[in-house]
């Protein structure tokens, strides 16, 4: 080793130059900016995919930026949500292996689910906008003979990724019927609504809650799921906003399926209480979701589904 080597050993690294002070700042800017986007984007997503949560992570899923690209973006064919739609279908298959039919999710999260029944009615557009306004996904179970009348909203439902079910073609009292009008009557709205472009219905509410053991086989051929509810909005008797809300509101609990209707008259009081119900139902810490992600993110107790006494004494459905 020679002299000026020495030297540079005993006096340590030289002082780097300014420019050289530039690149570096350049460079550790950069690296923080990519770790920072790194991190947002395992948050937005990591939101998009959890269920539950606080009522803070719920609200992010639901009315954050995630969630209204997941909305416009839909679950149609070519979307990016097909892989939750998958994963929705192996729920319920797991679900109709344990039980033929459920009426609420687990009480795991603070979730709900809307589901509107008889349609597609005069008033299904207007409660769509106003499900779309509040970014509010929900399940609507549909007669045959409606998704055949109303093609326009049912195009706009398949493209807005809504889940179509089925709830027969023309709205029978099916313990009333034979084996092979049961499933003529299940079977044919399946068709119809495959017909018109929506995927295979896997869930089915019957009318009027009514069902017996010939459905249940029915459904299982079929690989449907029966789906009743446990909070019933009463809307079908028109008693007025202030009672469907009340109503909503009083019975709700973690997992609950609440029965609502966009056909079958006028609805105009059931989309004025929707537009009340969703915000003081936010306030409490809960997140809405689809039929399938309830089964999805919080799987039912069998022992929850049984019917409570009086259960449906009205004949809703």
């Amino acid at each position: 080793m020679n002299v000026d080597e020495l030297l540079r050993v005993i006096r340590g690294p030289a002082r780097p130059t300014q420019r050289e002070l530039r690149y570096r700042r350049r460079r550790a800017s950069l690296l923080a900016a990519v770790a920072l986007c790194a991190l947002l984007v395992g948050v937005i997503v990591g939101a998009g995919s959890r269920g539950g949560g606080s009522q803070a992570q719920a609200e992010q899923t639901e009315v954050g930026w995630f969630g209204h690209l997941g909305m416009l973006a839909g679950a149609g064919r070519g979307s990016f949500s097909l892989e939750q739609r998958s994963r929705e279908n192996a729920a319920i298959d797991d679900t109709l292996a344990k039980m033929p039919l459920v009426r609420m999710g687990g009480r795991q999260t603070r979730e709900v689910a809307l589901t509107f029944d008889d349609g597609p009615g005069a008033d299904t557009d207007a409660l769509l906008d106003l499900l779309e306004r509040m970014r509010v996904p929900a399940t609507f179970f549909m007669l045959g003979k409606n998704v055949a009348q109303f093609p326009q909203t049912v195009q706009r439902l398949i493209d807005a990724g809504v889940p179509i079910d089925n709830h027969t073609v023309d709205h029978p009292n099916l313990t009333q019927l034979s084996a092979v009008d049961q499933r003529a009557q299940i079977a044919g709205a399946a068709q119809t609504i495959e017909d018109s472009g929506a995927a295979y219905p896997r869930l089915f509410r019957p009318p009027y809650g009514a069902y017996d053991q010939t459905t249940h086989e029915v459904l299982g051929r079929l690989r449907m799921l029966s789906v009743l509810w446990s909070v019933d909005s009463e809307d079908y008797t028109k008693p007025g906003v202030d009672a469907i809300v009340d109503k909503v509101v009083s019975g709700i609990h973690p997992g609950a399926i609440v029965l609502m209707h966009d056909g079958g008259g006028d609805r105009t009081q059931t989309i004025a209480a929707v537009e009340r119900i969703v915000p003081l139902l936010r306030r409490q810490g809960y997140r809405f979701v689809t039929v399938p992600r309830l089964l999805l993110d919080n799987p039912p107790e069998a022992s929850e589904q049984g019917l409570p006494e009086g259960f449906n004494s009205s004949g809703a459905g």
